[in-house]
């Protein structure tokens, strides 16, 4: 997490979002970031009951406040540019009951007020999202065993998933070598637009953007090269703003605000979502659409071979870190601006002018199947085949 995720270096602060589940695990990459020569070390804990406390009882406005000095921290956060390490082990049915609509608009008042930060931190920081067991989650995960043993197990496939072997650090040097090397192939097509077929019924063509570019993992603005999520699998890309149509078919639960939508479809006309149905949590899903104008829209896609890691260990893990580096999926939501080639002497403004999506929320939701068919329209006229079968055709 710290060397392969992050990357810390010498004299960074690093920064790390936790749950109460595994306090003695977040010392122990507190003291990793610490063995790196990271300056300082802060950790920010996240209890769901509590949050669950703060939206029922705060009112809209209140929920909704960004009070002066947490607008000092986050310039605080645009001056030193923190590393970010995000640790998840909340219960994906944590926040079952709370109040979405009253959540969604206090999300909605913060947001403006917040965005002017994480614009000037945009691919300027390193991040990484990483898991570790908390015992609500095991026991979703492994509903038949005892809180112990589901622990356990739920270790197991994390450490498997995160590729953790005698020399951990080589083995990511070996993974993000292979993702580096796929990224440069699709990159050499010059694709114009994607085209996703399925025998569930997915029929999705979506449109790139000229100057767009596949990743694996991400280099900062700074020159560190880091990996946003541990495990990852993906060679992902920001699309076309505008450009997608058809209908595509979620294949795994989309784990959202602490509650599952599942068994859905989206279908988009102009790039833009306009018909959905959810058979479990529908008007959440609504919610998710409706949240801005840009979140109608895709921000990613993400290219993941069905046969990957997270897929053989044949668990659902009810979280979209591990669920979405299962299989091939798709965001909707604000796009990646270091997707677009030399983004680096380019304005953020710049990237979303070209089409890259922006949006307050990312939401990634598992399209891929064993029959998956993805189809790449060059520029210069050729069909290449990227997917067959649900994995690679190269």
């Amino acid at each position: 997490i710290v060397r392969s995720g992050v990357n810390v270096q010498k004299g960074q602060e690093v920064l790390i979002y936790a749950d109460l589940d595994q306090p003695e695990f977040v010392q122990m990459v507190v003291e990793e970031a610490y063995k790196a020569k990271a300056k300082k070390v802060t950790v920010e804990w996240n209890y769901q009951p509590l949050q669950k406390l703060h939206v029922r009882h705060q009112s809209v406005k209140t929920l909704g406040e960004v009070p002066e000095w947490q607008k000092a921290r986050l310039q605080h956060y645009v001056d030193v540019i923190p590393c970010r390490i995000h640790l998840m082990s909340e219960d994906p049915d944590g926040l079952k009951g709370i109040n979405m609509a009253k959540l969604a608009k206090s999300r909605q008042l913060r947001y403006p007020i917040v965005k002017p930060y994480s614009d000037q931190l945009e691919n300027k920081d390193q991040w990484c999202i990483a898991a570790v067991p908390g015992a609500a989650w095991a026991k979703k995960v492994f509903p038949g065993m005892r809180t112990g043993t589901a622990m356990e197990k739920l270790w197991e496939a994390i450490l498997f998933t995160s590729r953790v072997t005698d020399d951990t650090v080589k083995a990511w040097e070996e993974h993000n070598s292979d993702l580096h090397d796929r990224c440069a192939y699709l990159n050499s097509l010059h694709i114009r637009q994607l085209k996703y077929r399925s025998a569930n019924g997915t029929d999705l063509t979506v449109g790139l953007i000229p100057e767009g570019q596949f990743c694996g993992g991400e280099t900062s603005l700074q020159g560190i090269f880091f990996n946003p999520n541990i495990p990852t699998e993906e060679c992902f890309i920001s699309p076309m703003r505008g450009v997608a149509e058809g209908i595509v078919y979620a294949t795994k639960p989309l784990s959202y605000q602490g509650q599952l939508i599942d068994g859905f479809w989206i279908r988009f006309h102009e790039g833009k979502a306009v018909e959905w149905h959810a058979e479990q949590n529908n008007e959440l899903l609504t919610k998710l659409i409706e949240m801005d104008e840009g979140s109608r829209y895709l921000g990613e896609c993400a290219l993941v071979p069905f046969d990957s890691p997270i897929n053989q260990t044949g668990f659902l893990f009810y979280n979209t870190l591990f669920d979405e580096n299962a299989c091939c999926h798709l965001a909707l939501g604000m796009g990646f601006a270091d997707t677009i080639r030399d983004f680096q002497n380019k304005s953020l403004e710049d990237c979303r002018k070209l089409g890259v999506n922006d949006s307050m929320i990312h939401e990634d939701f598992m399209i891929g199947t064993p029959d998956l068919a993805i189809t790449a329209h060059c520029r210069d006229g050729r069909t290449v085949p990227v997917f067959r079968d649900g994995t690679w055709a190269f």
